[in-house]
């Protein structure tokens, strides 16, 4: 190799390497956009209103005979199903990102070893088969 080939192939792993941490950059930041306390505040809040209803219904049915019992068993179940409903879809959209994740490794590493091939071909020359 002469020094115009190793100071291009120098330039070429530099790029490669600014890009890596580029990748890495956005990576890092969305991992901290998903794993922020923002959801499990909201979480807790939503929490914190099924369980203050829960409980106001049942003090206005059985303790206070308010309201029909039946009626508050409706609410209540109505209220279960709902907060069911929010487990379903946040177990969801988790496993939506996590297929994100695991599919753009997945192009990341079949990219690097596509890269990996190319420069062992490079390197053996036409001619060689390989190990």
């Amino acid at each position: 190799m002469d020094d115009q080939e190793l100071a291009d192939r120098e330039r070429e792993l530099l790029e490669e390497i600014e890009d890596y941490n580029r990748e890495r950059e956005q990576i890092r930041k969305m991992l901290s956009r998903v794993g922020r306390t923002g959801y499990s505040r909201r979480d807790a809040v939503v929490n914190s209103i099924f369980l203050v209803v829960v409980v106001v219904l049942f003090l206005l049915s059985f303790a206070l005979h308010l309201i029909p019992t039946i009626v508050s068993l409706e609410i209540g179940v109505l209220l279960v199903s709902i907060k069911i409903v929010w487990m379903i879809y946040a177990q969801h959209k988790f496993n939506h990102f996590l297929f994100w994740i695991l599919h753009s490794l997945e192009y990341r590493v079949n990219d690097i070893a596509a890269v990996l091939k190319e420069t062992a071909s490079k390197r053996d020359g036409p001619g060689h088969s390989g190990t």
